[in-house]
């Protein structure tokens, strides 16, 4: 055991090939054969999953026969090895004078996760707590370890590991189970003998005593306060998760001790304002063999260290004595009903996350599902012992000796040490090598980047035909009515005895200056307290009543125009059928009286949202890139990187660094008023027939009581199109959507570097294209899709070493390509444009293109929740019969509509674009005078 991470790299090198599927990487090349709706492999700390759905029979077997056969009978090729895993390779292949430097997918993905602080946090924690066995060290790598692990090692892991013996099926459906096994046995376990797999987990030798330790990590550039950049957590050993019934104790007396501002630990922790927000591993954790529980906060001062440990083991005190709220018990069940009533899409594959670890250690899967028998032990445990939940926490808590206290501090020159390291790494390797070694690290690397750029034959795998597709869609009928003079959308749906109540609100009255205010104005309006509710009390009755309720902005580009959008923000909250006049009487205080006086609890919101958001970068930095790519191309664009750029980042960082937050709290009545009125709203709710009628009675009643904050206001922006809700309607004569028109929209071209704290890039260029409706959209989907499979893949991961990169057409007209934890930035922003190149050119096949479109259907035809029917419609407007159209056209993209629209879009001197790279300090573009450097 060790943390070369062979487990992950195994996981990418398995799916590179295969005896039946020899082709280079099957597995990226069955997402473009295949009508999948979900594909990928992972790799936790005990075990690698690989997952599946689709939604065709004959897919499911073609997918079935892929996974099989690469997890099973592998080629495992040094060259995916080294492509996959890591080389030493010259900086640029084909030049043995550039510089030898390290490369390869697995050891970039985890150079860039470890870039962030909460994710090392949280591997430390764990390697920390359970030092004895497999959790000690990282399953996914530890990047300069990485460096470490051999090909035969690779091999041999493969060997003692990869055996149905140590292998577990599971499969959900409504396809006949037979039809499965008898795959599975044919395909695969015929071909094996029984073996005794020694993979056992033993348990962690418990400590007599609790421990301490420190770790380190880099400073955060958009951290809330820089000086205060400080973790620590309580971390505790609890019992062996396959105990189905105590692990469901344990977590929920882990979300009664830290959910939400009734929690104990929330009001100890957090509103103390001591840190920003809890530490970024909190609460019960099941996922390795025996449990643990987790409590600390991030965001803070060295100084306070050693006060928050009291307040920690204080507040266990606490706990023990004083219990907890039969009303707070009752919530979180009401929670439980809740999540089992609701259907999500990926229903499935949830499951099989969820019993996972229990059943890797040959737990009990079904017992783990029979979640109702849990409860009701529950009830009765708490019936026959009121003391039943203190005794835990006195058992697992107060008297636990396994426990362990973990710091992080940041220091400023980590970073640079972490590279030093590197770069010594990089020179041991080099001194050692002989001439004869040299002339082979270059003549690999030739021979790899041959193989990279050959044109692949993957006619040995399985592949749907156009034809498998449904020329048709299904049909979502929808009414649409009235509620006190709002218009209201009600979609009938088997939705399980739970209702769904969405309102888009218009944003065209509020003023400019107020604009960024909106994201804010959204996070905290529910949790500020309403009517005769503090803020403590709504929380309570929403986990009581409700299955949530959300406020979130929404920009909707126009289906026909580029310079025409939409701007809202969406209230969403669903319910038990039971619930349903407690949930608008929520909402009903929340349009009538909000509380917007306690500022202190206003600040506690700002700095764990500031928080947040300066955590998520470093995971979704290429989304980042993608809206400042795109802020100056279209007036939508502009509004997107407001409401969820690095915009509305820096402006959340500014707020939570505000002394003072009074002009803050004065503001958010005045964006109420703008938003909160009737006047310009517009409903749905999606139920059970049955339900229905009783919905619609109950939204008469809401929209009765807020009535009174209904006022004519006279929009700000003077161009407002109107377009009739009812697509059949007479325009004028109905109701309708006010969309905003910018006929004076003068796009530009603008280039921005940002300098952030990461070892990895995330690059993108986005060109301002046409809109949905536009003839030429369609093939702007089926070439963004065709350029990732045929062009992209190859030059920006495995040529460039990037985890991922590609293009992707959006719904508001613009075309972004993007590149996430890319080693390269100006390289990869060349490979864009030979993409274009490559388009033009034309050298693509009928197949090449046949492929895209079904990897488009299979995104175009994923399955949609009953509580997300007609929502298409509801937000943008696009009625069934467009759709029907868009998937004609999407039939129909030629050769030649394609080397045509890469042509007149793409090509130079045709497009306006916008580029954005996210990443360390790069020399090349700061010399680049084209470039602004943020």
């Amino acid at each position: 055991m060790d943390s070369t991470g062979v487990p992950h790299i195994l996981e990418h090198t398995v799916l590179c090939g295969s005896e039946k599927y020899p082709c280079r990487d099957p597995f990226f090349k069955m997402l473009n054969r295949s009508l999948s709706t979900f594909m990928n492999a992972f790799t936790a700390s005990d075990y690698t999953m690989y997952p599946f759905s689709t939604q065709n029979g004959k897919d499911f077997q073609n997918l079935l026969s892929v996974y099989l056969d690469a997890v099973f009978f592998p080629c495992l090729r040094e060259q995916d090895f080294w492509q996959e895993g890591w080389r030493l390779e010259h900086e640029n292949p084909t030049d043995s004078k550039t510089p030898l430097v390290f490369k390869g997918v697995v050891f970039n993905e985890m150079k860039g996760a470890f870039s962030d602080n909460e994710r090392l946090y949280a591997q430390h924690l764990q390697n920390k707590l359970l030092p004895d066995h497999t959790y000690s060290v990282v399953s996914g790598g530890e990047p300069l370890a990485i460096l470490d692990l051999s090909w035969e090692q690779l091999k041999q892991f493969h060997a003692t590991h990869y055996h149905p013996s140590n292998a577990r099926f599971f499969t959900y459906g409504d396809l006949p189970l037979e039809q499965h096994l008898k795959q599975i046995e044919e395909e695969a376990l015929s071909k094996f003998d029984r073996t005794e797999p020694n993979t056992q987990v033993p348990p962690q030798p418990h400590w007599s005593t609790p421990r301490e330790d420190h770790v380190i990590c880099s400073p955060d550039a958009l951290a809330p306060d820089p000086a205060k950049q400080n973790t620590v957590c309580m971390s505790y050993l609890l019992g062996d998760i396959t105990d189905t019934f105590e692990s469901f104790t344990l977590s929920l007396l882990s979300s009664l001790m830290i959910s939400g501002p009734n929690s104990p630990f929330y009001k100890a922790l957090i509103e103390p304002k001591i840190g920003t927000d809890f530490s970024s591993v909190v609460g019960y954790d099941g996922s390795t063999k025996e449990a643990s529980f987790s409590i600390g906060l991030q965001g803070m001062a060295e100084d306070d260290i050693e006060r928050v440990k009291q307040i920690i083991s204080q507040t266990i005190d606490d706990i023990i004595e004083n219990g907890f709220e039969e009303e707070r018990i009752e919530a979180l069940l009401h929670k439980i009903e809740i999540q089992m009533k609701h259907q999500s899409t990926s229903f499935g594959l949830a499951l099989a996350s969820y019993i996972a670890s229990c059943w890797n250690h040959d737990g009990d899967p079904v017992e783990l599902l029979q979640i109702n028998d849990s409860v009701t032990k529950f009830r009765q445990a708490l019936k026959e012992n009121p003391r039943f939940l203190q005794d835990k926490v006195q058992h697992y808590f107060k008297e636990n000796t396994h426990r362990l206290t973990l710091s992080m501090s940041p220091d400023e020159a980590y970073r640079d040490n972490q590279a030093k390291a590197e770069e010594e790494k990089l020179q041991t390797k080099i001194q050692t090598l002989s001439d004869s070694n040299r002339k082979e690290i270059y003549e690999k690397g030739l021979e790899l980047l041959a193989s990279q750029s050959k044109t692949q034959d993957a006619s040995c795998l399985p592949a749907l035909k156009v034809s498998d597709i449904e020329p048709t869609i299904p049909v979502t009928p929808v009414q649409l009515g009235s509620a006190g003079g709002v218009p209201v959308q009600y979609c009938e749906q088997p939705t399980n005895g739970m209702v769904y109540f969405r309102a888009m609100c218009s944003l065209n009255t509020l003023p400019e200056e107020l604009r960024l205010y909106v994201p804010l104005f959204c996070s905290v309006i529910t949790k500020m307290g309403c009517g005769s509710l503090d803020y403590r009390q709504q929380a309570q009755q929403k986990e009581l009543r409700t299955g949530g309720m959300s406020v979130s902005t929404q920009v909707t580009s126009d289906s026909t125009q580029m310079d025409m959008y939409e701007q809202g923000v969406v209230l969403f909250s669903s319910c038990l059928e039971r619930n349903l006049p407690h949930m608008f009487q929520l909402w009903s205080d929340t349009f009538n009286s909000p509380h917007f006086d306690d500022e202190e609890r206003l600040r506690v919101l700002v700095m764990m949202s500031a928080q947040e958001l300066a955590n998520g970068i470093s995971y979704s930095g290429h989304m980042y890139a993608m809206t400042r790519a795109g802020r100056m191309l279209s007036p939508a664009g502009d509004l997107h990187e407001t409401f969820g750029g690095l915009e509305q980042v820096k402006f959340m960082k500014r707020i939570a660094e505000m002394p003072d937050l009074s002009q803050v709290l004065r503001t958010l009545p005045r964006i109420k008023k703008h938003i909160f009125n009737p006047e310009h709203m517009r409903c749905a709710i999606n139920a059970t027939p049955q339900k229905m009628s009783d919905a619609a009675g109950k939204l008469d009643d809401f929209m009765r009581d807020i009535a009174a904050n209904r006022r004519e206001r006279k929009s700000i922006r003077p161009n407002i199109v109107e377009r009739p809700l009812d697509p059949l309607a007479v325009p004028g004569s109905g109701p309708s959507r006010k969309l905003i028109s910018e006929p004076k929209f003068q796009p530009c071209q603008m280039k921005t570097f940002f300098p952030m704290p990461f070892p990895v890039n995330f690059v993108s260029e986005c060109i301002r294209t046409v809109p949905f409706a536009h003839q030429d959209y369609a093939s702007l989907c089926v070439l963004a899709r065709m350029m990732t499979a045929k062009f992209l893949h190859g030059e920006i991961r495995e040529k460039g070493g990037a985890y991922g990169g590609g293009a992707r057409m959006g719904a508001g007209g613009l075309f972004s390509f993007y590149s996430y934890r890319d080693p390269n930035s100006v390289q990869t922003l060349s490979a864009f444009r030979k993409g274009v190149d490559w388009a033009k050119s034309g050298t693509f096949t009928q197949q090449d293109i046949d492929e895209a479109k079904l990897s488009i259907f299979s995104a175009v035809d994923s399955p949609v929740a009953p509580s997300d029917k007609g929502m298409g419609r509801f937000f943008s407007g696009i009625t069934d019969e467009m759709k029907q159209g868009h998937r004609e056209r999407l039939f129909a993209v030629s050769h030649n509509n394609l080397v045509d629209v890469a042509g007149r879009y793409l090509g130079i001197g045709q497009r306006t674009s916008g580029f954005a790279v996210l990443g360390p300090e790069n020399e090349t573009l700061k010399k680049d005078p084209s470039w602004i450097v943020k």
